[in-house]
């Protein structure tokens, strides 16, 4: 049985999200009201409500970096991240990690990007070889 995951959090404006998340990320838009739009995001159901965005704080230490926290997060197959990085690059999408390799040559090595959503949510998608180095230690 698969699972999926729901997470609904705040925007500021749903056009700007509908524009964010369904055109330059590329999401398929689901139900939606004047208050709130949801959105298959790969495969899982976000829904974003008008309201005032979550606090973030750089408080995340991971590798070299210091992220925003919390933030929402994807895995990709790398050929799909790459294919990501080259559609948010060709956007204009500000990253706030720039796409870079992460753990090099240990377990866990990944590919990764931060940016942000026109409303401040932090996003982070990470690429993976093998999906079965996403749990490894």
């Amino acid at each position: 049985m698969r699972s999926l995951f729901h997470l609904a959090y705040h925007v500021t404006d749903l056009d700007e999200a509908r524009h964010f998340y369904g055109t330059v990320l590329g999401c398929p838009e689901g139900r939606s009201t004047d208050t709130w739009v949801d959105f298959d995001f790969f495969g899982h159901q976000i829904s974003l409500h008008l309201g005032k965005p979550f606090e973030v704080t750089r408080t995340g230490k991971v590798g070299d970096h210091m992220v925003m926290m919390p933030h929402l997060g994807l895995v990709l197959p790398l050929d799909d991240w790459f294919a990501m990085a080259d559609r948010l690059t060709a956007a204009g999408i500000a990253f706030d990690i720039p796409p870079v390799i992460r753990f090099e040559g240990e377990p866990g090595e990944q590919r990764t990007m931060f940016f942000f959503d026109p409303s401040g949510n932090p996003i982070e998608i990470k690429g993976f070889k093998d999906f079965d180095g996403v749990f490894a230690h």
